[in-house]
C-alpha cells in the first residue's frame, strides 16, 4: 500500500520522501497519472463528481479556497482517491472559527479495497488536515454502508443526512413524479412566459448571482461562495447554469455539475420571492434540472442533500413534491478541536443571529 499527497505549491499529486524510501520498488514518480483516475471514477460505487480530476482541477483554479487530494495504492493498484477543499469564512475571528476542511460526495472507492488501506487514507487525511481545520465533513452522495465501520474506525462519527435521488429515464416518467400541485405550477409558470435554459454567459451570471445571492442573505444566511466560483463553473465541460427569465428577466436558476452519463448534481439553486408568485421560478428552476438531466441522456438527478432526520426541513418538504427516492447517506464528521469547535458554533449562531 501507499499513499500519495499533494504537493502544495504545484497542486500535483507527489509523494513524499519517506513514502518514496518505502514504496520505491512501485515506480510512482511525479503524479497520479489521470487516467488511472478516471478509470476509477468510472468504475467505482462511490463515484461522484466531486472526486472526479476535473473536480479537483476546478477547486485548484478557485481563489478562495485550498484544495487538497489523497489517495491510496494496493499492489501497484490505485484504490482510493479523497478530494476536498480547505475554507473559512469573512474577517478574522470568523474567518478562524469557521477553518473547515469539506469532502463533497464522499470517498471514491473501489470495491475490493481493504479494510487497512480505507483506514490508513482516512488517517492519513487527518494528520494532513487536523492543524488546518477545526473539523472535516465527509459528504455522502452514495451508499457507504460497506465501508461505513473502516470509516468510523480511524475515528470519523457517522451522522444521519438525507438525499433525494430521481431517476431522469424519460421526460413523461419525470413529470409524472411530480405532484400534483407541482405539474399545476409549473404549467401556470409557462402560460406567464416562465422558461428556462442554459447559459455560459457574463451578464447571465450575474444576475443569477444576485438573485441567488438575495436569497442566501434574506433567507438562508448562510456563507456563499463568491462570485467567481460560478463564473468558472459555466467553463467546466461537465458544468452547467440554467436560469430561468420572465420576459428575459432572471428571476431564479440552478448551477449544476454532471458526472458523465450517470448522475446531475444541484449545487446551487435559486428563486426570486419577490416576483409574482404565478412565476414560480423555485419551481421552474428545479424541473430545469430535471430536464437537462433527460435531454443530456443522464438517468438520475441528485438534489444534494434534504437534510437531518430529526429536523424539520422545509427545503426537504418542497424537493420531495418532485419525485425521487429519499436516502439515508449519512455523512462522516471528525472534530479535529473540540473546544474550538463547540466554541466556534456557539459564536457562528450569534454572529448569525
Amino acid at each position: 500500500m501507499k499513499e500519495i499527497e499533494q504537493n502544495s505549491n504545484t497542486n500535483k499529486l507527489t509523494l513524499s520522501e519517506d513514502t518514496l524510501i518505502s514504496w520505491f520498488k512501485m515506480h510512482i514518480t511525479s503524479s497520479i497519472q489521470t487516467h488511472l483516475w478516471q478509470k476509477l471514477l468510472d468504475k467505482s460505487p462511490t463515484a461522484s463528481f466531486f472526486q472526479s480530476p476535473e473536480c479537483y482541477d476546478f477547486y485548484s483554479s478557485l481563489n478562495f479556497l485550498k484544495p487538497f487530494v489523497f489517495a491510496v495504492l494496493e499492489n501497484e493498484k490505485l484504490m482510493a482517491v479523497m478530494c476536498g477543499y480547505l475554507i473559512a469564512d469573512g474577517n478574522s475571528l470568523k474567518s478562524y472559527f469557521s477553518r473547515r476542511a469539506i469532502v463533497p460526495g464522499g470517498l471514491l472507492l473501489d470495491t475490493n479495497i481493504s479494510a487497512e488501506a480505507t483506514q490508513k487514507l482516512v488517517q492519513h487525511a487527518i494528520q494532513e488536515l487536523k492543524n488546518q481545520a477545526i473539523y472535516i465533513e465527509i459528504r455522502n452522495y452514495n451508499d457507504y454502508s460497506i465501508f461505513r465501520k473502516n470509516i468510523e474506525s480511524a475515528g470519523f462519527k457517522y451522522t444521519e443526512h438525507f438525499d433525494i435521488h430521481v431517476v431522469t429515464s424519460n421526460l413523461k416518467s419525470v413529470l409524472s413524479g411530480l405532484s400534483e400541485t407541482k405539474r399545476r405550477q409549473l404549467k401556470t409558470a409557462q402560460k406567464n412566459d416562465v422558461t428556462w435554459s442554459e447559459t455560459t454567459q457574463s451578464i447571465d451570471v450575474i444576475e443569477f448571482y444576485a438573485c441567488l445571492r438575495k436569497l442566501y442573505t434574506s433567507k438562508i444566511k448562510m456563507p456563499l461562495f463568491p462570485v467567481e466560483f460560478f463564473q468558472k463553473l459555466v467553463l467546466l465541460n461537465n458544468g452547467k447554469l440554467l436560469v430561468v427569465k420572465q420576459n428575459g428577466k432572471i428571476i431564479g436558476g440552478m448551477a449544476c455539475v454532471i458526472l458523465a452519463n450517470k448522475k446531475i448534481y444541484e449545487w446551487f439553486v435559486c428563486g426570486d420571492e419577490t416576483v409574482e408568485k404565478t412565476f414560480y421560478p423555485s419551481v421552474v428552476a428545479t424541473w430545469a434540472g430535471l430536464e437537462c438531466a433527460v435531454n443530456n441522456n443522464i438517468p438520475c438527478f441528485d438534489f444534494m442533500g434534504a437534510g437531518k432526520p430529526d429536523k424539520e426541513y422545509g427545503v426537504r418538504e418542497f424537493k420531495s413534491k418532485f419525485g425521487g427516492e429519499l436516502l439515508e447517506y449519512g455523512r462522516f464528521l471528525y472534530i479535529c478541536n473540540p473546544k474550538l469547535y463547540n466554541l466556534g458554533k456557539w459564536m457562528l449562531r450569534k454572529i448569525k443571529m
